[in-house]
């Protein structure tokens, strides 16, 4: 049965948002639009069924949270993520992310804590039978989980954010040659923290977690970019690379 975690998670992949900006937002984490593709407003449109101002506004917005750029000659373009900005979004993410650890340690209660355990286990299982879209999928879902038992609604904010530029390059991270059981392992520290009620110690965890995928982005590097690896005809998914 899913989580709370998961349904909320599905509910938000599943229903259109009234707000064209969000849409687009999540065309470009699901992978629908791709880095470097050309955004014709006439194509966006007719995608969205909206008006070709809406889109041109849309833009604008996307363009100021640096998702895309826009030019007068060359119209707007999804903006392609170097390796320097993903390592520096995951950098922040770390000390974000450690607060959120270590708030949801001391106010996690007992069915939160059974749910953690519960997410953890099916993420080693999916790990053991190889299934990498599992694990990628549970991991998100770990760490919304604990995002949410934190409660701290700004830290979520810039979060989202973040994730809307970072999703890109995650499916090719998650890729990499025993990267899944790495992450597992290391989620599984996380959350016996966090159920544990050891704050310092679930803020530890997630930070040396992220830090260890500042080291798969620098791996994911020298196999081949950001957006695949040799092998691999797949360039972007909205997949999770912790």
């Amino acid at each position: 049965m899913s989580s709370r975690f998961e349904q909320a998670q599905s509910e938000s992949r599943s229903q259109t948002p009234v707000d064209l900006v969000d849409r687009v937002r999540l065309a470009i984490a699901h992978g629908e639009l791709l880095p470097g593709q050309h955004l014709v407003e006439n194509d966006l449109a007719t995608m969205f069924d909206v008006s070709r101002g809406a889109v041109r506004s849309a833009l604008m917005v996307l363009d100021s949270d640096g998702l895309i750029t826009r030019s007068p000659n060359r119209g707007a373009r999804v903006r392609p993520i170097s390796i320097s900005e993903a390592v520096e979004i995951t950098e922040l993410r770390a000390v974000i992310e450690g607060l959120c650890a270590a708030k949801a340690a001391q106010r996690a209660t007992a069915g939160e804590r059974a749910e953690l355990r519960g997410l953890d286990a099916r993420m080693r299982a999916a790990v053991e039978a190889g299934d990498t879209t599992a694990y990628s999928s549970l991991s998100e879902t770990v760490h919304q989980a604990i995002r949410e038992i934190a409660a701290q609604a700004t830290a979520v904010d810039v979060l989202d954010r973040l994730r809307y530029r970072s999703v890109r390059y995650q499916f090719s991270v998650a890729r990499l040659p025993g990267r899944p059981r790495q992450g597992a392992d290391e989620h599984s520290a996380i959350v016996n923290a966090v159920v544990a009620g050891k704050a310092d110690k679930a803020e530890y965890e997630m930070r040396s977690h992220l830090e260890s995928v500042i080291g798969a982005l620098y791996d994911l590097q020298a196999h081949g970019g950001l957006y695949g690896v040799p092998g691999s005809p797949e360039r972007a998914a909205p997949l999770n690379f912790s």
